[in-house]
């Protein structure tokens, strides 16, 4: 399993596979996004899910309930402390059969005890992906819509995977908004 270079994801994303595409790093005065070496930064949109104890909701990811998100959009989410929020990606992704997809943090985000979690974008997997933003500081910290958020790296397979995602019909399909967890029935 080999890195994916910026020629690479730069062909496929003109073909559809990041939608919007940034063919270059922006960077002044914000976090930055779009193309990069050998990933792709994407970026946060403008609505959140910030997570809240108001209505004593318990975490249950088997019979997970929204009393315990209120629901934000804003140009600027403020994360409480020692909290998260759940946001999705300005772009829209479709992963090719024969490549996975792994998400790291920004850098400028970490410095800040902001962390940012997802789990691989499997073979054929297409949406726009949930992130999970966590606060993991003593004080309220912000999150810039549209700006960036995670880098996206890419790793193509020695050969395509014999079941995708989308050939098991996957939960977290076509995403279009932040999804909150559910359990297949």
């Amino acid at each position: 399993m080999s890195i994916l270079s910026d020629h690479w994801i730069r062909e496929q994303a003109l073909k559809g596979m990041i939608e919007p595409f940034v063919e270059a790093q922006q960077s002044k005065g914000m976090i930055s996004y779009g193309l990069s070496s050998y990933g792709y930064d994407a970026r946060v949109s403008d609505e959140f899910k910030i997570f809240t104890n108001v209505d004593n909701a318990v975490v249950d990811p088997k019979n997970f309930s929204d009393k315990g998100f209120v629901d934000r959009q804003t140009p600027v989410c403020v994360i409480p402390p020692n909290s998260f929020v759940l946001a999705r990606t300005v772009e829209y992704f479709r992963i090719p059969r024969d490549v996975l997809v792994v998400c790291l943090g920004k850098s400028t985000y970490a410095r800040c005890g902001i962390i940012v979690n997802v789990t691989p974008l499997e073979p054929e997997w297409e949406g726009h992906v949930t992130l999970e933003f966590s606060n993991t500081t003593p004080l309220p910290a912000k999150l810039y819509a549209f700006e960036g958020a995670c880098q996206f790296l890419f790793f193509k397979g020695e050969q395509p995977c014999e079941t995708s995602y989308k050939d098991r019909q996957g939960k977290y399909m076509g995403q279009r908004e932040v999804t909150l967890p559910h359990v297949k029935s």
